[in-house]
């Protein structure tokens, strides 16, 4: 049994060029399109593929470097994965091609091996080889995508949080933030964050943060702007809380929450004028 597997091994690494590239020629129109086959040169992705042939040819009779060998496969299916992401190449298509060397390899083999006249529990014995690693090599890939997936969201997530929280500049040494939806203490933390950082790279002197878009203020969600402006306070930032609604005020009475060391004002027209902008001067008149 060996010898036949090492036959079938050798025999397939020593056609790995005319395999490899028979996988390619063997690809539907559909799959071909899929995969952007002519995005990457030729001779590369011929190589390429020979590697993973030898690899099934050397899983064959694989001894005492099994475990090498093994690891090859991974790293074939990691280099494929990390390809397949970078060229918006989908998961199936790239599962169907690494699926396509299977049906080329046996369709190769077929004849020559009815010839020797293997036995069928010798064909079984391949299979239950090469069949495994190449499940590797899929499921790496899919390791891949699932990573590159994370990463994607994970970016977009924290782009979508940036815009969570502008800060507006308004005139010099002064910057608005208009809060709207829902305030968790997540979102209250990276408010905080957001001011802090901001505020020390625009020098402000006072910030105005506007909660007119903000639906509810429990408890929890009053104690977090508390802290908010205790914080930019200590550097030294005036806070003035604009927008609250009247029923929103009523709630928070009725809450027994306590707003007398935070400077509120109705809305941003009225702090800002407070605040000595967007006032007429009067002086200038005849």
């Amino acid at each position: 049994m060996k010898d036949e597997l090492r036959y079938i091994g050798e025999k397939i690494q020593n056609n790995k060029e005319i395999i490899a590239e028979s996988v390619l020629l063997n690809l539907d129109s559909t799959l071909n399109k899929e995969l952007r086959i002519l995005s990457l040169p030729k001779e590369q992705l011929s190589k390429f593929n020979a590697r993973l042939v030898s690899n099934i040819g050397a899983i064959l009779f694989a001894e005492d470097n099994r475990d090498e060998v093994e690891k090859s496969f991974l790293s074939w299916g990691s280099w494929a994965g990390k390809a397949a992401t970078e060229m918006n190449i989908s998961l199936t298509a790239t599962l169907q091609y690494v699926s396509s060397f299977r049906s080329v390899i046996w369709d190769i083999f077929t004849v020559e091996l009815e010839e020797r006249h293997f036995a069928a529990i010798t064909m079984l014995d391949v299979s239950k080889i090469i069949d495994p690693m190449l499940e590797v090599v899929s499921f790496e890939i899919g390791r891949q995508f699932e990573a590159h997936n994370k990463k994607m969201v994970s970016i977009a997530y924290s782009a979508l949080e940036e815009l969570s929280v502008p800060v507006v500049p308004i005139y010099e040494g002064l910057a608005v933030i208009p809060i709207v939806g829902e305030i968790d203490t997540h979102r209250a933390k990276l408010i905080m964050e957001t001011a802090l950082t901001q505020g020390n790279t625009l020098e402000l002197d006072h910030l105005v943060l506007d909660v007119s878009g903000v639906l509810m203020i429990d408890t929890m969600v009053a104690n977090q702007i508390v802290q908010i402006v205790q914080s930019l306070h200590v550097s030294g930032i005036k806070t003035i809380i604009t927008g609250i609604r009247p029923e929103i005020a009523q709630t928070m009475v009725s809450l027994g929450l306590d707003f007398k060391s935070i400077t509120t004002i109705s809305n941003l027209k009225s702090a800002l004028h407070q605040l000595g902008y967007g006032q007429l001067d009067t002086s200038k008149k005849s």
